[in-house]
């Protein structure tokens, strides 16, 4: 059966990760997650990604990242915005804060996936693909 929401899928199994306690959580691969995890390391929210060969798609292998010393994570909550039955677009002035700048927003635009306050400084907009806090 295909997947319909493969972002969806990816913030979930972390999501299920984190709740399990997990260092790190597996994904079939493709470009816009390899993407999507390369902005949340960029953003400090997981520690590493890799992308594992095997005979299909590929896996993409997520480590995450603990605050601290308690086992906590750097990822609070994960939140899909636009689906696939409900696409959300904000124009360059509309562009999310979330949580006054504590979390982030992932845009995709015509740069590519980027974080809002990368959005606002480069004064675009787009589609809103997900919340990280």
């Amino acid at each position: 059966m295909a997947m319909t929401d493969p972002i969806a899928d990816m913030l979930t199994r972390i999501r299920n990760a984190i709740t399990a306690r997990h260092n790190k959580v597996d994904i079939p691969a493709s470009r816009i997650k390899n993407e999507l995890a390369s902005l949340m390391k960029e953003e400090g929210f997981i520690r590493n990604f890799k992308t594992v060969s095997d005979k299909k798609q590929g896996v993409l292998r997520v480590f995450l990242k603990p605050q601290t010393e308690d086992s906590t994570y750097a990822i609070r909550g994960l939140e899909r915005v636009s689906k696939p039955g409900r696409r959300v677009y904000v124009g360059k002035k509309d562009v999310p804060k979330i949580l006054n700048g504590m979390g982030v927003a992932v845009l995709s635009t015509n740069k590519g996936l980027i974080s809002d306050h990368s959005a606002r400084e480069i004064g675009v907009g787009g589609e809103i693909i997900c919340k990280i806090w």
